[in-house]
């Protein structure tokens, strides 16, 4: 089976948009397959999954050091605008982001390299978001970006009234901020 594998403007994040066969039982589709060509898969080491409802913002996440993360995301159920922010010094897209639609309709991946954060909304009456991981979980070096930070202008395609953020999500620092430690 083959799956279209799609370049962003930003070094090693991809959209894979995978063949999908359909009858009248529903469908079957890859979602992971190391040998499609035009990608080099990292060797995954956590499965994580989330249900979430309409509104709730997830994010912006990261790991820090060697505890950064690549992960390979999508939707079963539902769907997401799935939020990847550049947060490479050096890169021409430092300090953008790239943002794609994912659902239980369209199938899409996206395959987000170490050095970004990342985050969801909501966009469905539910989601559950699966995400594979290539570095274990360390809390004591996760980190975040504010969601509604100015200088990256997220277009979240929600209404600031309905959007749900957890405690912590409402306390991340700001993308200057986090740009003037690494300086």
């Amino acid at each position: 089976m083959a799956a279209k594998i799609v370049e962003t403007p930003f070094r090693g994040l991809y959209i894979i948009e995978p063949e999908v066969f359909g009858d009248r039982r529903g469908y079957f589709c890859e979602t992971l397959n190391l040998g499609w060509k035009g990608v080099d898969f990292p060797v995954f080491v956590q499965d994580n999954e989330s249900l979430s409802s309409y509104g709730v913002v997830r994010g912006l996440h990261f790991q820090k050091g060697d505890a950064a993360q690549g992960k390979l995301v999508g939707v079963a159920l539902g769907m997401v605008l799935d939020v990847a922010v550049d947060l490479r010094p050096g890169e021409p897209t430092f300090g953008k982001y790239y943002s794609a639609e994912l659902s239980d309709q369209n199938h899409r991946r996206m395959l987000i390299p170490r050095g970004f954060a990342h985050g969801f909304a909501v966009l469905s009456e539910k989601a559950l978001f699966q995400y594979k991981c290539d570095n274990f979980y360390a809390p004591d070096q996760e980190d975040g970006i504010a969601w509604d930070d100015a200088d990256l202008a997220i277009d979240w395609k929600l209404p600031a009234a309905d959007v749900i953020l957890s405690e912590r999500d409402r306390h991340h620092q700001s993308f200057a901020d986090f740009a003037g430690k690494i300086k």
